[in-house]
C-alpha cells in the first residue's frame, strides 16, 4: 500500500487517498469470494463448489469488488493512519473506490482528524470557590436514613395512620366499570409514600384489618394513561392487615449493628468526615467548572460535527442502557421527563459537546505543560480501584485498558493544574447572595 495524498479541510475533516497494490486487492477478492462461496448457485456445480473464475464470467467481473472493498478498506485507513502519523476520531468512510487497468485500487477515504488546539488564558484565573461543611442536622439525617433502612414492621390492632404500611386488595372503577391496570392483591402500601394516585393514602387512614371501604381520586391531568389522565375513579379496598414500622434508638448499639464503630458519637463523627469529603468533591468540581467555562469560551478549536455526534450517540447509548437496566422503556423515561425523542437528543448533543470542549482544553493543557501520566500513576490508581471494588489489580486490568486508565489520569492531573493555578474567591455574603437571586427573577420576569 501506498498513501498517496493527505487532503486537509475544514473542520478537521480529511481525504486520504491510498493506493492499494494488485496483489493486495487479489487476495481481499480472494477473501470476498471464499465468503460469499457457500450461498453461491451455479448450473453444473454443487452449491458452494463453483470455481471464482466461473462466477466471475457468469456475473461479470467486478462480482465480488465491493466486497473486496468492504474487506480491505479499514486495512487501508489504519496505514494511512499509522503512515503519516495522524490523530483520528470518529468513523471513517470510503468516498470513493476505483479499479485501474492494471488491478490496483485507489481509494479515497474520508478522516476525521483530532482538532488543533489553540488556548488563551489558562493559569491564574479566578473563581468563586464555596466552602465546604456540614452542619449537624444532615449528619443527623443520614443516621435517620439509616435507621429507616433498619426498622421492623410488626402487626397492630389499630386504625391505620400515616407512616404505617397497610395490606389490601384493590379494584379501580370509572363510572362503574373495571379499567385495566387498576387492580392489585395483597398490596404492600406506606402510608405517606405518595406513591399512589394524591389522596389515596390519606384516604386509607383510619382503616383498620378486616374493613372495607371505597376510595374517591381523581387521577393528574399529566397521568401516563391519556384514558385515565384528569379523569375521576373509584376503588373498593379490603383491608387485610396494619403494620406499625418501629425505628431502632440512635444509639452505642445502633452504632455496633450496622459500621465498624462501637459508639454512636463515633459513628456520627465519620458520617461526617464522609459528607465533608463529599461536599469538598462537589465544591471543587464546581470551581473547577467554572473554570473551564472560561477557558473554553476563550479557546480556538475546530471541531467536526462528526466527533460531536459520536460522542453524543454513545451518551444516548448509555443513558438508554442505564434505564433499561432499571426496567424502564426509553419512551416511558421521555414521558416521564416530558421530552421529545429530539429534545433528547438535542441534550445529548449539548451535553457531548460541552464535554468534548473540556476534554481538549485539559489534553492541550497537558501537553504545554509536559503533564504525563507514569507507570507508577496506573499502578497505584489500579491498586486504588481493587480496594474500592474488593477485587485484585489484574482482574481490575481486564475491565480498564492502559490506554483508558492513562486518558483518564492524564485529564485528572491536567484538571488538578488548572486549580492549582487559580484564585478561589471567597463567597458573596448571603444578603448579596440573595440581591442576585432577586435580579434573576426579574430579569426572568
Amino acid at each position: 500500500m501506498e498513501v498517496k495524498n493527505v487532503e486537509k479541510k475544514e473542520k478537521s475533516a480529511a481525504l486520504l487517498t491510498v493506493s492499494v497494490s494488485p496483489e493486495e486487492f487479489e487476495k481481499a477478492l480472494t477473501k470476498a469470494y471464499n465468503k460469499a462461496r457457500g450461498s453461491i448457485q451455479i448450473p453444473g456445480f454443487r452449491k458452494g463448489k463453483a470455481p471464482r473464475k466461473i462466477v466471475e464470467r457468469m456475473y461479470g467481473e467486478g462480482v465480488f469488488y465491493e466486497d473486496a472493498i468492504n474487506e480491505i478498506a479499514p486495512e487501508a485507513y489504519y496505514f494511512a493512519v499509522e503512515d503519516k502519523q495522524l490523530r483520528t476520531v470518529a468513523q471513517p468512510s470510503v468516498e470513493d473506490a476505483k479499479v485501474e487497468d492494471d488491478k490496483s485500487l485507489t481509494l479515497t477515504i474520508n478522516a476525521v482528524l483530532y482538532p488543533e488546539v489553540e488556548l488563551g488564558k489558562y493559569k491564574g484565573l479566578e473563581a468563586v470557590r464555596k466552602t465546604s461543611k456540614v452542619e449537624p442536622a444532615e449528619v443527623e439525617a443520614e443516621i435517620d436514613r439509616l435507621r429507616e433502612r433498619n426498622a421492623t414492621v410488626s402487626a397492630v390492632d389499630r386504625p391505620a395512620k400515616m407512616g404505617d404500611t397497610v395490606l389490601l386488595d384493590y379494584e379501580g372503577f370509572m363510572d362503574g366499570v373495571p379499567f385495566d391496570g387498576g387492580k392489585g392483591e395483597n398490596y404492600s402500601l406506606e402510608l405517606g409514600s405518595n406513591s399512589f394516585i394524591p389522596g389515596f393514602e390519606l384516604q386509607l387512614t383510619g382503616t383498620s384489618a378486616g374493613e372495607e371501604t371505597e376510595v374517591n381520586v381523581t387521577f393528574p391531568e399529566n397521568y401516563n394513561a391519556e384514558e385515565l389522565a384528569g379523569k375521576p375513579a373509584v376503588f373498593k379496598c379490603r383491608i387485610h392487615e396494619v403494620r406499625e414500622k418501629k425505628l431502632p434508638e440512635a444509639d452505642d448499639e445502633f452504632a455496633k449493628d450496622v459500621s465498624e464503630f462501637d459508639t454512636i458519637d463515633e459513628y456520627r463523627k465519620s458520617i461526617e468526615e464522609k459528607l465533608l469529603k463529599s461536599r469538598d468533591d462537589q465544591n471543587r468540581n464546581e470551581f473547577l467548572g467554572l473554570l473551564l467555562e472560561q477557558i473554553v469560551a476563550d479557546m480556538k478549536a475546530d471541531v467536526n460535527e462528526a466527533m460531536i455526534d459520536e460522542r453524543a450517540d454513545a451518551m444516548i447509548q448509555d443513558v438508554a442502557s442505564r434505564i433499561q437496566n432499571q426496567g424502564i422503556s426509553i419512551e416511558q423515561y421521555l414521558q416521564w421527563m416530558d421530552m421529545s425523542v429530539e429534545d433528547f437528543k438535542n441534550r445529548q448533543r449539548e451535553n457531548a459537546e460541552k464535554q468534548l470542549m473540556r476534554e481538549l482544553a485539559l489534553y492541550k493543557i497537558a501537553e504545554l505543560e509536559n503533564i504525563t501520566v507514569t507507570d507508577e500513576d496506573k499502578e497505584k490508581e489500579y491498586a486504588k480501584m481493587a480496594e474500592q471494588y474488593g477485587m485484585d489489580a489484574d482482574t481490575i486490568k481486564k475491565f480498564y485498558s492502559d490506554e483508558m486508565l492513562s486518558d483518564s489520569l492524564l485529564y485528572t492531573k491536567a484538571a488538578e493544574f488548572v486549580t492549582d493555578n487559580a484564585v478561589a474567591l471567597p463567597e458573596p455574603p448571603q444578603e448579596e447572595k440573595k440581591e442576585e437571586k432577586e435580579d434573576k427573577d426579574a430579569s426572568k420576569e
